[in-house]
């Protein structure tokens, strides 16, 4: 091959890299229930699922739910986001837990000045007490907070 080749080959690899990976960060990529396409239980999502990483779509909010012994994830229940503590004020985005046990939204989400998770689960909800700001909730729960979980 002569060099012209080689430079050509060389550019069309890297422009279709380029959209490849432009493509990808557009992906649309939400858990629903019963899913198991997921991956990673209880590792930080959006190590991945971040602009110019490899993970399918950027993620707003992202983490795993766990039943109450901490051990075995809890699926298919439900990630509420509220403008006030415990479930009131405005609803303002909920997230279905996948077949896995995790949650993961590319759909936009306006945290403001913080909004409050709660997880339902099958018999009973669990309430954050303090706002969030960012959805990557693997980033502190399991590493230095207690792993989200409900019952």
């Amino acid at each position: 091959m002569n060099l012209s080749k080689l430079n050509l080959l060389a550019v069309l690899s890297f422009t279709l890299l380029v959209v490849s990976c432009k493509r990808n960060e557009k992906a649309t990529n939400i858990s629903s229930y019963n899913d198991t396409e997921s991956h990673n239980m209880g590792q930080n999502c959006m190590e991945c699922h971040k602009t110019g990483s490899k993970g399918k779509g950027i993620f707003q909010a992202a983490g795993t739910v766990y039943d109450s012994t901490l051990a075995v994830t809890l699926p298919n229940t439900t990630v509420y986001l509220h403008t006030e503590q415990g479930g009131n004020g405005t609803l303002k985005h909920t997230i279905q837990v996948d077949g896995l046990g995790n949650f993961y939204t590319t759909e936009s989400i306006d945290y403001g000045n913080g909004l409050y998770p709660t997880i339902k689960g099958p018999t009973s909800s669990k309430h954050m007490s303090s706002p969030i700001t960012s959805g990557q909730c693997n980033s502190c729960h399991g590493v230095s907070t207690a792993k989200l979980w409900t019952k």
